[in-house]
């Protein structure tokens, strides 16, 4: 196996593998499993870790919820890949995207707490993250990461022993 491996945007043919990568962590209760025409929806917000051998070793999307905030998502990588970096430099990819999107705060609910805090991310030490015009606007959103963002009480049993997360860019 190769130790090198590339970022770019995703196409429709790595649906099947994002999928895959997902799979694992969605038993486990760590990443939540979306029907498939949801990935081909949100494909555009997916950056792609490919191995310099064409393989798909991991994945992340960036999705804008408002003018200055959007969530890191779907964050993965082969277990074959886990601690070798694939996380980390797509993290930085997304936050970049962020950045070049005009965003100001990303976010995060998640389980993997130290590493998200080795990325300048800090637990949100309340829930007021935007202010009450936008949360009502929020609330129009069919999206269900919006609902957990807004921590309704609907998602609750996707959100269990979740920490959400913020930094600021």
């Amino acid at each position: 196996m190769t130790s090198t491996f590339s970022i770019r945007p995703a196409r429709t043919s790595d649906v099947a593998a994002i999928k895959r990568l997902v799979a694992p962590l969605a038993e486990q209760r760590i990443l939540m499993a979306k029907e498939t025409v949801a990935y081909y929806e949100s494909l555009q917000e997916f950056r792609i870790a490919e191995s310099s051998d064409g393989e798909v070793i991991g994945c992340g999307a960036l999705h804008v919820m408002w003018e200055d905030l959007a969530e890191v998502r779907t964050l993965a990588a082969a277990d074959e890949w886990r601690g070798r970096g694939v996380g980390h430099v797509l993290v930085q990819r997304l936050i970049e995207d962020a950045r070049e999107l005009g965003v100001s705060r990303v976010f995060c609910l998640t389980f993997e707490v130290d590493f998200f805090k080795r990325h300048g991310f800090e637990v949100m030490a309340d829930q007021t993250a935007v202010d009450p015009e936008v949360y009502s606007e929020l609330l129009r959103s069919h999206d269900e990461g919006v609902a957990e963002f807004l921590d309704l009480a609907r998602v609750k049993p996707n959100t269990l022993g979740n920490t959400r997360m913020i930094k600021k860019l």
